[in-house]
């Protein structure tokens, strides 16, 4: 047994410990635990009648402090209540995860202020118009939640491949053939999805928050380099032990390189190497702390964390693992792409090191593809596609010719009200801005079932 595997099993045992001081000692209860696979509708059908046409019933696992998945989520609840959205957290974990009024607490303390209500238990959740899964296990209960339209499934990463081959990945796998609608992290992810499983995806992408992550222009070349790895045993998919291995020849190599890491309590672990421990950074904090790095490490072997374009935003380069899972967001131009071999990892991070020159190279391409990015632009993304689910909607309830404004105009032309209120112009004064782009549909089904014949050129036409 490795030293990375006993630190794991302490940490283990420890958690068990902590569960048997809270709730006393007491035997592993299987159906307890898989109490979400249960069939039983929840609500009714017919309740979804006065649910709001923008209502969403995000159902959400328990989240520990600091759980970038949870991040993202919040992110786009807030971006979604900024377009007009009424969201709501649906947690279904029990009173031990706290009251409503606590855990909303917790969520607009740790992550990002929302106005969205919270409610204990899906039984609790009110009609809407959307229901979001946000994991494995959250997508069974979407399922049993009869009092919404559409079953959306938020996917960020690949989630049969957190377990080993058994029970809970054959579990996860097979939410993807549930027929949820999937909006996945990355078109690695919807691309996956769909030609593997013959899921309905569409995807968002990746950006980051300027207000935190920003280059520091004025930063002076130090003697002493300092390489950051995001360092989180609990998560296999973060290769920590591969990370440990190339730093540890990274410091035989270069014992002047001081090695920071961050992302865990690391206090279990015998280290070959002395290192700085920043353990779990809050995110409003993590911009300094990139800016203070000269390079950065940061291996994925499922889908990409926020990481790496957080980094660069900071003017951070960064080396990550060649595959699929990284290259749909990452590429050559603007970061370091290596095998995932330690003796090859090892030399370009060493080289890079060494040459300003390539460093500076990467870390100006970087900045510009960060930039290029943008939380809004991926929240518009995420509209349209609830608002094409409306459309279909409408056209598969019978209706002849919905005709609805693009809903990504609508956004953009609040966002120049906006703009302009806060640069001082007064609201009454503004002129009221009409809408030139509007989608159009026309259910031939309805048409035909009518008599209605509907002329070639209208049929034809790309725009109306």
């Amino acid at each position: 047994m490795t030293i990375f595997s006993k630190a794991r099993k302490r940490f283990k045992e420890s958690i068990k410990a902590l569960k048997v001081g809270a709730f006393g000692e007491r035997q592993s209860d299987i159906s307890s635990e898989y109490s979400f696979l249960r069939r039983e509708p929840i609500g009714s059908a017919q309740a979804v009648a006065g649910a709001p046409l923008k209502s969403i019933n995000w159902i959400v696992p328990p989240f520990p402090f600091g759980a970038g998945g949870h991040l993202n989520i919040f992110r786009f609840v807030q971006l979604l209540e900024h377009r007009g959205y009424e969201c709501r957290v649906v947690i279904n974990s029990g009173s031990w995860f706290g009251t409503a009024h606590d855990i909303k607490t917790r969520i607009c303390k740790s992550f990002m202020p929302i106005q969205a209500s919270v409610y204990v238990g899906l039984e609790n959740a009110p009609p809407a118009y959307y229901t979001v899964a946000t994991g494995w296990q959250t997508a069974y209960m979407a399922m049993r939640f009869q009092a919404t339209r559409f079953r959306c499934y938020f996917v960020q990463d690949f989630e049969p491949w957190f377990y080993p081959m058994g029970s809970n990945y054959v579990l996860a796998e097979d939410t993807y053939r549930m027929g949820l609608v999937g909006i996945t992290d990355g078109i690695w992810l919807r691309d996956k999805l769909s030609a593997e499983y013959g899921m309905e995806a569409h995807s968002v992408g990746f950006s980051f928050d300027p207000r935190i992550y920003f280059p520091d222009r004025k930063k002076e070349s130090r003697q002493r380099k300092k390489l950051f790895f995001y360092a989180r045993p609990s998560t296999e998919r973060r290769a920590f032990e591969l990370g440990v291995l190339i730093l540890a020849e990274v410091k035989k190599r270069m014992d002047d390189v001081e090695i920071v890491l961050a992302g865990a309590g690391l206090d279990d672990y015998a280290m070959p190497f002395q290192y700085t421990a920043k353990g779990i950074v809050h995110p409003d904090l993590l911009g300094a702390l990139y800016r203070g790095c000269d390079l950065a490490l940061v291996l994925s072997f499922t889908n990409l964390s926020l990481a790496p374009l957080e980094l660069m935003a900071c003017g951070v380069p960064v080396i990550s693992n060649r595959g699929p899972n990284t290259e749909w967001l990452m590429a050559d131009a603007f970061c370091c792409l290596v095998r995932p071999r330690v003796a090859e990892v090892t030399e370009a991070i060493c080289r890079l090191l060494t040459s300003e020159a390539e460093r500076s190279k990467l870390r100006e391409a970087g900045l510009l593809k960060a930039q290029s990015t943008s939380w809004e632009e991926e929240a518009d993304k995420m509209a349209n596609i609830f608002a094409t689910l409306a459309n279909r909607q409408h056209k598969e309830g019978g209706g002849l010719i919905p005709y609805f404004p693009v809903h990504a105009d609508l956004f953009k032309c609040a966002a120049m009200y906006v703009d302009r209120t806060l640069k001082g112009a007064t609201p009454a004064e503004l002129p009221v801005e009409r809408l030139t782009k509007f989608d159009l549909t026309i259910n031939r089904k309805t048409a035909k079932a009518l008599g209605l014949a509907i002329p070639t050129s209208l049929l034809s036409a790309p725009t109306l």
